[in-house]
């Protein structure tokens, strides 16, 4: 029997505007609200809403049978919130069944643990508090921003008593062995780590609907046949992508959200069953090690950080960035302090990107600049603004400063 893990990130960053040198110290609006709830809104029709009511139906129809488990970055639970409540209750419906769990994640979706324990932290307990607050969950199992994870980090979280982690089954991590187990880290004691199997995620997340794959159409029936001929090579799988492939991604036409509510069917038919990762982790053991001794994501050909730190702009707007966190949270002002969290949101440096070939058209694809080089420009001024807010505040911090040692200095004391 092949114990499945079905799980979905949700996520939606809140967006700049086109912010322009002249707005320094003039406009203290960032981001673009009309733009945010307008993609909001239509993510929420096209995926949110009628990918949760085929779920909850085909939980029922099941017999509790199906589990799935969702990652949901708060900034998007803010949106969801102020944009579309009837998400939020569709999801309280959901939790409601007992067959759907909600993991720990970074608040804003950041890259904080790289570069501020203290604001990760920060950013988990925020996360957990909202988790609990509308969905009565208490996460246990943690998954970090784009699955960016390594050895250190993954005993950190251990450490923190969390039963496990979700990482990505990168070949080079993996070499000739296969994703289908549950693992643990070198420097874990007894903390499991998933392992996403990217083939047959991407198989759905990218591939579903391209008319030049060999594969397509894929079917439901051929999905779960794919799944159940695991149990020769395993005893898990985990499928990992963004719920946003249901119906956004992949629009409806596609019979993408046919192929959701579908292939579960299938695969409990076979004999096989869906868990959630705490379960996984309940009931199944690590049977080996992986080092992941430099940090593995699930973005990009590379899956590793250049997604977000590959060239100039973004380390220089990162280091920035995280060079201001001491004033910022000395200046006991919420309202600057919150802008400055919605700016440590890993999309921003995403779209700084300034790669080539499929993922440089994946990259432009989701920004909402004209450009890597415009998104620079506007995030700089923001942060420019940023920095004068906090002075005429009394802040010791100045435009000059060379951010990149404060952070430096701050992760030797870590």
């Amino acid at each position: 029997m092949v114990s499945v893990c079905l799980y979905f990130q949700l996520h939606q960053p809140k967006r700049l505007g086109q912010y322009h040198v002249f707005d320094i110290n003039t406009n203290h609006n960032y981001f673009d609200a009309e733009r945010n709830e307008e993609i909001c809104t239509d993510v929420v029709n096209k995926c949110y809403l009628p990918a949760n009511r085929r779920l909850l139906k085909l939980i029922g129809e099941t017999g509790k049978k199906f589990k799935v488990a969702f990652s949901v970055s708060g900034v998007l639970l803010e949106q969801l919130e102020s944009y579309a409540p009837e998400v939020i209750e569709s999801f309280q419906e959901l939790a409601k069944t007992g067959c759907v769990e909600f993991l720990a994640e970074t608040y804003y979706h950041s890259l904080s643990y790289i570069y501020s324990r203290e604001e990760f932290m920060e950013q988990l307990k925020l996360h957990e508090k909202k988790i609990e607050e509308l969905f009565g969950q208490k996460p246990t199992v943690f998954r970090n921003t784009e699955l960016i994870m390594n050895n250190e980090m993954a005993a950190f979280i251990e450490n923190k008593g969390y039963k496990g982690v979700l990482a990505e089954g990168a070949d080079h991590l993996l070499g000739w062995r296969s994703p289908n187990f549950i693992y643990k880290t070198v420097c874990n004691q007894n903390m499991g780590v998933l392992l996403r199997n990217y083939k047959l995620s991407d198989d759905v997340a990218f591939r579903f609907s391209n008319k030049e794959w060999k594969e397509y159409p894929l079917t439901a029936e051929k999905y779960a046949k794919w799944i159940d001929n695991i149990n020769s090579n395993g005893e898990i799988v985990n499928i990992f992508m963004d719920y946003e492939t249901f119906g956004e991604h992949h629009s409806e036409r596609s019979g993408i959200l046919d192929f959701l509510t579908s292939f579960p069917k299938y695969v409990i038919e076979e004999g096989n069953q869906f868990m959630t990762p705490s379960e996984m982790f309940e009931n199944l053991s690590p049977r080996g090690e992986v080092d992941m001794h430099e940090f593995v994501s699930w973005a990009d050909a590379e899956r590793d950080l250049s997604a977000w730190m590959s060239n100039p702009m973004q380390n220089n707007s990162l280091q920035e960035l995280y060079g201001m966190e001491e004033a910022i949270k000395e200046s006991k002002d919420e309202k600057i302090l919150q802008d400055w969290r919605y700016l440590t949101t890993s999309d921003h440096f995403y779209y700084m990107s300034t790669k080539w070939f499929s993922d440089g058209v994946i990259h432009s694809h989701f920004n909402p600049h004209g450009s890597p080089y415009e998104a620079f420009v506007v995030y700089m001024n923001v942060l420019n603004d940023l920095i004068l807010r906090l002075g005429h505040g009394g802040a010791k911090i100045k435009i000059s400063e060379k951010p990149s040692k404060n952070v430096m200095k701050k992760r030797q004391k870590q």
